[in-house]
């Protein structure tokens, strides 16, 4: 490329890896890497990465070839050869069997997802914000305590805040799924993170000058700039509530509360006496899948400049 098209930003960033190179030259230390040894790391570099995309792809790819298929064809055929083609009937047999009540359990889980998430990720931006913006006492250590709140594994709590929840009466209810998924500790180090870089300090010094005041400020001005970060805490808590087996497990008797993945475990568990909705099984849960890869297509834009700025701090 010749030096006539590049921008001057390009241009100053060129001469000033000349001058880092011929510094380096003069002193003796720049080290030519051999044309095979190039060749050989990207080689290796491809191949752990094809490897890696087999390994994530391969359980998904047998999941949508398996629910196409009849209970015959999907034990006297390979996982990975197609047979007859019946998903459309597979799908309809999912929606109807047992009074349709696998519909009830997606509408539970987008109940417990996006409510759940909305909520977490509004409480995280406004805790990070405040940790960022504001001095109090006992600021550091207050941190410290949520950073060691990310180190405990949610599992480990679960019995915990099922005898809490068994105190004030609301096991077996839809709060004891909700109230939970409100706390999470790695969204508020996230979200300090993210006021770092999106919200400048004059800005919210401008708007107090001009007697906005400290709620009108979050709200208005501090809360649309920390957008891409609110909406990667809610793509990342989404995911997770979606995906939560445990904590409904622990809490929730009643069947018709069930989220679809609990409720799928539930038909999995009569598979062995009736070897016929073992296909509902596989079709109920790849239908499970599919609001996930909606949400990430439809919020990529945000999440993409969300990791980026997280990366950069």
């Amino acid at each position: 490329m010749s030096t006539d098209t590049l921008t001057p930003t390009e241009t100053s960033t060129a001469s000033e890896t000349g001058r880092a190179r011929n510094t380096l030259r003069r002193r003796g230390t720049v080290r030519r890497r051999a044309p095979g040894s190039a060749v050989t790391s990207k080689a290796t570099v491809n191949a752990l990465l094809i490897i890696a995309v087999l390994y994530a792809l391969a359980p998904l790819t047998w999941l949508v070839i398996a629910a196409t298929k009849n209970p015959g064809d999907l034990f006297g055929t390979s996982g990975f050869s197609f047979g007859d083609l019946h998903l459309l009937d597979n799908i309809h047999a999912v929606f109807t069997f047992d009074d349709g009540i696998y519909a009830r359990w997606l509408l539970n889980s987008l109940l417990y997802a996006v409510v759940g998430s909305l909520a977490s990720s509004l409480i995280s931006v406004a805790a990070g914000y405040c940790f960022d913006k504001y001095d109090f006492r006992g600021k550091g250590k207050l941190f410290g305590l949520v950073l060691v709140g990310i180190l405990v594994p949610g599992v480990v709590i679960t019995l915990p805040q099922y005898l809490l929840a068994s105190k004030v009466g609301i096991v077996n209810t839809y709060w004891a799924v909700l109230i939970p998924s409100l706390v999470n500790p790695f969204g508020v180090y996230l979200s300090r993170v993210f006021s770092e870089g999106y919200v400048p300090n004059e800005v919210i010094e401008a708007a107090r000058v001009d007697g906005a005041s400290e709620l009108r400020v979050f709200r208005d001005i501090a809360l649309p700039m920390l957008t891409p970060g609110f909406m990667t805490l809610f793509l990342f808590s989404f995911t997770g509530s979606w995906n939560n087996f445990f904590g409904p497990l622990v809490m929730l008797n009643d069947r018709n509360l069930y989220p679809a993945g609990l409720g799928i475990y539930s038909w999995n568990q009569m598979v062995l006496q009736s070897p016929s909705i073992y296909p509902l099984v596989i079709t109920g849960s790849l239908v499970t899948v599919i609001p996930l890869i909606i949400a990430f297509i439809g919020l990529q834009r945000f999440w993409r400049s969300g990791l980026t700025a997280g990366a950069v701090k």
